[in-house]
This record gives structure tokens, sequence and C-alpha cells, in this order.
């Protein structure tokens, strides 16, 4: 129930976590299981195929990769069997955004929906973070494929009542200490696919062990950071956008040691 409304819906997104990431962003929020000493457990195809169909037979609206691109071999596997199974419901391929845009052609032939991140526009701060300045070079080329293969999100409607079914949903994260960067990239994401574009702003970082060390990664995000964000994203006129409430907490902040990683989920 973490996940956006668009997915969540009534009863949840079927959400399966991958370790390890292309990016290794020195500030990432999965960091439990994003890098190299993640002792995430290694599963069979066999085993993997019954973890999908134990989430859907609990209801779930979709099915949810997250970080899957460097599983996709596995992935794309799963997927075709679930459809020759006669598996309805969508499965959508949730991503840093630092993708190969040759592979987006092939990603689309099974997945309904991209949730990509679009991290950083400034790729000064792409090279400090994840060290590569292509970052905003590549999440835009594989953003502009992910929208031609399926489109704006199908329904948008933030309350979870019509779970979406086809389409691209873009995330981004405000950085502490670097506002410009949002603006930089909401100015271009608003000029390249225009007001409607879906859009979900997030105000959730909160420093991990590794940022602790890096100001101004050290610190949670400030109030009026985001609401500098959000004042812009408006001005900028963009319609199907979700904002997180205020306070800025660290309700979705995870611990993969808890068996519900996220506080701010529902009992």
């Amino acid at each position: 129930m973490g996940e956006e409304p668009c997915f969540t819906g009534r009863r949840g997104s079927g959400t399966i976590f991958f370790a390890g990431c292309p990016c290794h962003c020195l500030f990432c929020q999965n960091w439990q299981i994003s890098g190299s000493g993640s002792d995430a457990p290694i599963v069979s195809e066999d085993e993997f195929y019954r973890v999908a169909l134990g989430l859907i037979q609990r209801g779930v609206h979709n099915l949810n990769f997250v970080t899957p691109e460097h599983y996709w071999p596995h992935i794309e596997a799963l997927c075709a069997r679930l459809r020759d199974d006669g598996v309805k419901i969508p499965f959508l391929f949730n991503s840093s955004g630092y993708l190969l845009p040759a592979m987006i052609p092939r990603y689309a032939k099974l997945m309904d929906i991209f949730m990509p991140d679009f991290k950083f526009a400034d790729s000064a701060l792409a090279r400090a973070v994840m060290r590569d300045e292509r970052y905003p070079e590549r999440a835009r080329e594989s953003l502009r494929l992910m929208v031609a293969e399926k489109g704006f999100l199908e329904p948008f409607d933030p309350t979870g009542a019509n779970p979406a079914r086809q389409g691209v949903l873009v995330r981004h994260l405000v950085l502490p200490g670097h506002v410009d960067n949002t603006r930089r990239a909401l100015d271009w994401l608003r000029e390249e696919f225009g007001r409607w574009l879906p859009l979900s702003l997030m105000s959730q970082y909160q420093p991990t062990p590794a940022a602790r060390r890096q100001p101004p990664f050290d610190r949670p995000l400030a109030r009026h950071e985001y609401d500098l964000a959000v004042e812009h994203a408006e001005n900028l006129g963009f319609e199907n956008i979700l904002i997180q409430p205020a306070p800025i907490s660290d309700d979705f902040f995870p611990d993969f040691s808890r068996r519900k990683p996220f506080k701010g989920n529902p009992d």
C-alpha cells in the first residue's frame, strides 16, 4: 500500500523488490537491498512464479517489479508464463530511469505500465551522486520511448478507486539543497510532454548512512524546499500531479529488516 494510489487502489500493488541497482546513488532510500552487500534471498524460477502467483491470488491490482532491469530475462520469462496461464492484471516496470533506450521496446512487449524516476536534470549532480553524468541524457531518451510505447497513465485516479491499467507516470524525488535540480527536471518534463503528464512529486527523502557523510544529503528535506518544488510545478501548469501531504516524515523510508518495511502502510 506504499505506492501511489493510482497503483495501490483498494487491495494494494503486488510489489516485488529486487536486490541491486545500476545507479548506486549515495542517498538510495532502498540502500539495504540496492547495494552489493545485500543478503536478499535467491529464488528459483519456480519459486519466483509461486511468489508472483501468491500476490495475484491475494487480489492485488498489478504486479510491480522494482529495479527490474538487471533481472529482465527472469522477469520476462515469468510474465510470459503468467500471461500464458491467463493472468490479466497489469505488469508494472518500476525503475530508476537509468536504462538502455534500446531495451524499452522489449520491456513494452510485456509491461503495461512504466513508472520511471527522473532523478537528475543536472549532469554534474548525477556525476557526484551516482558517478555517471550520462543519467539525464539516458533517462530523457528512455522516457520518450516509454511514452511513445504506452502513452500517459490511464486512468489517472488519485483516489485509487480506478487503478491504472496502462501508461506512464514519472516520479521525481526532491533532494535537500537541490531544488534547482527539481526546477530543471520539471521544466524539461513540461516542455517535452506537456501539462497532462502524470507526475508524482515526492518529499520523502531521508538521509541514509552513506549520505550522512555528504552534505547537504545528510539531512531530511526541509518543508520549504518541497513547497518551492510544488509551487514551481503548479506554475508550470501540471494537471495530473500527486503531491505528498505535510508534514514531511519518514513513514515511507523503508527498513527491510522489518516484516512490514514501510511504517506508513496501513495495517
